[in-house]
């Protein structure tokens, strides 16, 4: 078995761009290291999972 990690990765280098959006309170990402970690994986596109976080990660990459 593969980590998801590995799994992010991969989709980063086949898509030329990806977002998170994440379902975790946003008060909270700091804190998390899985968190941290996909921020990282993700270049720090990471939205919160509410409208306003699907308007911007849908802005980013229709960009």
């Amino acid at each position: 078995d593969e980590s998801g990690a590995v799994w992010m990765q991969r989709m980063a280098k086949t898509y030329d761009k990806l977002v998170w959006l994440n379902p975790v309170q946003e008060k909270y990402w700091d804190y998390t290291p899985s968190i941290t970690m996909l921020k990282e994986l993700t270049e720090d596109k990471m939205f919160p999972l509410t409208l306003g976080g699907l308007e911007k990660g849908m802005a980013f990459l229709s960009r």
